[in-house]
């Protein structure tokens, strides 16, 4: 019995910190915050998930590229490396994205050079939050995920099923759908991914 009151207390405490973190939230965006959280969801998880957008929002902002360089993983430009240089180096990338908790997807239609030249110029320059690495981590990098026409077409074209082809028709009933084609690199089936890859500490 002497329990309740106790209980109550930490109680109405984690709400009060819950709606702190949720006033802390919304000053990063720009319209009003808004969320559904199901009735299920504890209110330990509540606040974790308030505690992880609230970090996420206030990291500094560092690049892909800077962490694998304080990994020592050498970065050199793409001109500088022959083929065989290259596709070692480009395995020693994925590998350290990897141990960073970043996994990539949809590479096989891009040869060993055009994807490393990807990666050194554009996405190991982007900036994203500077959070702790741990098995709830990861960030995933689509090298046709940006909703582009262009990798639209290669989406369909080289990685999208017949049902899902036939859905995007659906969908879309004024889009061409390119025929389906092998694609000319078999990388993807050898990449980490999540759940292949263990976080250890």
């Amino acid at each position: 019995m002497p329990k309740k009151p106790i209980e109550n207390k930490e109680s109405a405490d984690s709400q009060a910190h819950i709606q702190d973190l949720q006033r802390r939230a919304e000053a990063f965006v720009s319209d009003e915050l808004s969320f559904f959280e199901s009735e299920d969801l504890s209110q330990t998880l509540r606040e974790q998930f308030w505690e992880y957008v609230v970090a996420f929002e206030e990291a500094e902002r560092i690049t892909s590229f800077d962490l694998l360089v304080q990994g020592g993983v050498a970065l050199p430009a793409p001109e500088e490396l022959d083929d065989r240089q290259l596709n070692a180096k480009l395995w020693e990338v994925i590998r350290g994205l990897a141990l960073l908790r970043t996994f990539l997807y949809s590479t096989n239609h891009l040869s060993d050079r055009e994807l490393y030249e990807e990666l050194w110029h554009e996405q190991l320059r982007v900036e994203n939050p500077d959070m702790p690495i741990d098995e709830n981590y990861a960030c995933h990098i689509d090298l046709v995920g940006s909703g582009s026409e262009e990798d639209s077409e290669l989406y369909l074209r080289y990685y999208a099923d017949e049902e899902e082809r036939n859905q995007w028709a659906k969908d879309w009933p004024n889009d061409i759908i390119p025929a389906r084609e092998t694609p000319p690199y078999d990388r993807d089936r050898y990449l980490p991914t999540r759940d292949q890859h263990q976080f250890n500490v």
